[in-house]
């Protein structure tokens, strides 16, 4: 059960080990330029896999519960599917539902963990493989796994990493498991942190907030939904920016200053550095070159 691209390693890792009755995942949803029907990640890689697809609306529903009752699956493998399990899902299955949740848990319980640890500024995270029970990310673990984040990591390039530690982990773990040889530990009260799902709204810029904070902010909001803010009254996505966490000056936060043949905007602490942006419906450009069409960016104040 997954959706996302997180959950295609683990997928095609236990279809080249065990036998998959069928994979659960969430319905197409409209996206893009034109609204069309994309289907999830999981749902393509399934159908080139030939495995079955089942793309239930609410996996609760009692039609749905049946469907899958009648896979009668061994084991219910869950990697960020997006819909909470009930209990008659949670018990149907002889050894139980796992889950593979991109953090150390107990940190990060919640929809947007790998976010969520770089905008805290988190040095490390990793993949915790879990026992489900009902709640939302508490139950007990049987394995972790760390792995270190980039200064330059961003959401995007951290969920291709853990994404591949997460089917590693999974197949090192799952046959000593169903043997009965792995013993699931709780997990500590101490340390529990939660995170919720990124909103559109997450990728403004407040130019009060320190330039530190705004460029983990530019990294935890790639690829979506981006990380913007306003000039003259248009969006300019920033794709990627540095801290300048020492510079001071005269300006107030959200003014653009010179920086060589680039530029930088004043925030609440130090500036923030620009080195990739985009006008909308533009092509992303350097800010050498953004600045060349756009003499009068700089001094403006950006909202």
């Amino acid at each position: 059960m997954g959706s996302p691209a997180f959950a295609v390693p683990a997928l095609e890792a236990l279809a080249g080990t065990y036998p998959v009755v069928g994979v659960v995942t969430q319905p197409d949803r409209p996206a893009g330029r034109g609204s069309r029907l994309r289907p999830p990640p999981v749902k393509v890689t399934a159908e080139r896999l030939g495995l079955p697809v089942f793309q239930p609306e609410k996996v609760a529903a009692p039609d749905a519960l049946e469907h899958l009752r009648a896979w009668a699956p061994d084991v219910i493998i869950v990697a960020a599917f997006g819909q909470i399990l009930p209990p008659e899902l949670l018990s149907l299955p002889p050894h139980g539902c796992l889950n593979l949740h991109a953090s150390l848990l107990p940190r990060w319980r919640g929809a947007a963990p790998i976010a969520a640890a770089i905008l805290a500024g988190d040095t490390v995270t990793g993949v915790t493989l879990m026992q489900m029970d009902e709640g939302v990310d508490t139950g007990p673990i049987l394995a972790r796994r760390e792995e270190p984040i980039r200064p330059d990591d961003t959401t995007g390039s951290l969920t291709e990493r853990l994404a591949r530690v997460a089917a590693e982990l999974l197949m090192e773990v799952l046959p000593d498991y169903l043997a009965g040889k792995v013993r699931p530990v709780p997990q500590p009260e101490e340390g529990v942190t939660h995170c919720r799902p990124l909103k559109k709204a997450d990728g403004r810029l407040d130019w009060t907030r320190p330039a530190t904070e705004l460029e983990r902010q530019v990294r935890a909001v790639t690829p979506w939904p981006g990380a913007f803010t306003f000039w003259q009254g248009q969006m300019v996505k920033v794709l990627r920016a540095a801290p300048l966490p020492n510079w001071s000056g005269p300006e107030p936060p959200g003014t653009v200053v010179p920086l060589g043949e680039g530029a930088a905007v004043v925030a609440g602490q130090g500036a923030l550095q620009l080195l990739e942006v985009q006008m909308a419906g533009k092509n992303p450009l350097p800010i050498e070159a953004f600045l060349r069409g756009r003499r009068n960016f700089i001094g403006a104040v950006l909202t």
